[in-house]
């Protein structure tokens, strides 16, 4: 296989809610798609860095930067078969992760095309049991106003079918929210997300939400921590979450090797891509340590790459990967991926590739800036 041309477009989408974390209050979500051409095939990725470097040091702007002058020039015209050997061309090139996953995403689409098969069939080529057709899913809400208005939010969730919650905390914004949430809905698969809000120092609030039988703490010490995390949970009985920490499969494996966390979040642009999230994935499986898949606020085309790395057998809990509507008005692709509210799961798209249709219209609607590269004539 020989990519001979790539686009990028540099995309602004509203939110249909505003979203708020410890970084800040997001209202649009920028991304970069990357558009793979090769063979008469046309494969489609999504770079999740956000506008500004707050969950990450990349952006958008470093991700187009890094696409534009360093990984495409490397891989236009080069040959090769699988993904590993695309991996390879730009091994080189120290961090981007964000950047990388996006083109390595358009690659994926454009060799389980070439193959006839989906892409979590794809994925799933290395185990013995095929990928799920249907995965678990969750909803992740922002921090709102007040508690009344999260608990309203939950509710309203809760009705329309998502059997997992997911709180994001920050500090003010912690244990009495959560422990009302509690009071509100005992039964409920609850977890909170801090964004590494706190340190070491707030151990004792933490400890107090042990009696709140919570599925995990995700990411609460810094982003590049992995150290304090261990000795923040071996005072805890509630699971430790890594997001942040955890960008590179040998990371993943240091956190494990010292219980930094018991659960890892598998975000494929935090990683570098889909490659090496099954390499955590199988990671983590070979230790039976769970994992599940984060979400960055994805377009469709994201989406439905998220939704088929988490059919791998080792995601067995409710990922962040809401249905269609919780985010757009209007996504880039025409399919509306939707709940399935009688056991909260998503339907895996099964046709080849990513299984998507882009909807051009809405794609240019959104386009800030858009950039192709092509081979040089011979």
């Amino acid at each position: 296989m020989k990519i001979d041309r790539i686009e990028l477009t540099h995309l602004s989408m509203p939110l249909k809610h505003p979203f708020e974390t410890s970084f800040g209050l997001q209202t649009e979500r920028e991304c970069i798609l990357v558009t793979a051409y090769a063979g008469g095939l046309v494969g489609w990725g999504e770079c999740v860095a956000l506008s500004r470097p707050a969950y990450s040091y990349e952006t958008t702007g470093t991700a187009w930067h890094l696409l534009a002058d360093t990984l495409i020039p490397v891989v236009l015209g080069q040959g090769w078969q699988e993904i590993g050997e695309l991996v390879a061309l730009t091994a080189w090139v120290r961090g981007h992760r964000m950047a990388k996953a996006g083109l390595q995403a358009a690659a994926w689409d454009l060799v389980a095309q070439r193959d006839g098969v989906s892409l979590a069939t794809k994925l799933a080529e290395p185990y013995a049991e095929p990928p799920r057709e249907r995965v678990a899913v969750g909803v992740s809400i922002g921090i709102q106003p007040t508690v009344e208005e999260t608990l309203a939010r939950i509710a309203g969730f809760l009705e329309a079918g998502y059997g997992r919650i997911k709180l994001k905390i920050k500090p003010g914004r912690d244990l009495e929210l959560a422990s009302a949430t509690r009071r509100a809905f005992p039964e409920v698969p609850l977890m909170l997300d801090a964004n590494s809000a706190y340190t070491l120092d707030d151990a004792d609030l933490f400890r107090q939400m042990d009696d709140l039988d919570l599925l995990m703490i995700e990411q609460p010490l810094a982003h590049d921590d992995i150290y304090e995390h261990s000795r923040l949970q071996a005072q805890l009985a509630t699971p430790i979450c890594l997001d942040e920490s955890v960008e590179t499969p040998a990371q993943a494996g240091w956190a494990l090797a010292i219980d930094a966390g018991r659960v890892i979040n598998i975000k494929p642009g935090r990683v570098g891509g889909l490659w090496e999230a099954r390499q955590i994935h199988d990671l983590c499986r070979g230790q039976g340590v769970p994992v599940w898949c984060g979400g960055m606020l994805e377009t469709g085309i994201g989406r439905a790459a998220n939704l088929a790395l988490a059919s791998l057998p080792n995601f067995t809990l409710p990922g962040d990967i809401s249905a269609t509507e919780r985010y757009w008005e209007r996504d880039v692709v025409e399919e509306r991926f939707t709940l399935n509210a009688a056991d909260s799961t998503i339907t895996v798209p099964d046709r080849p590739g990513l299984g998507v249709t882009v909807d051009h219209k809405a794609v240019a609607r959104y386009t800030l800036k858009n950039q192709v590269f092509e081979m040089a004539s011979q």
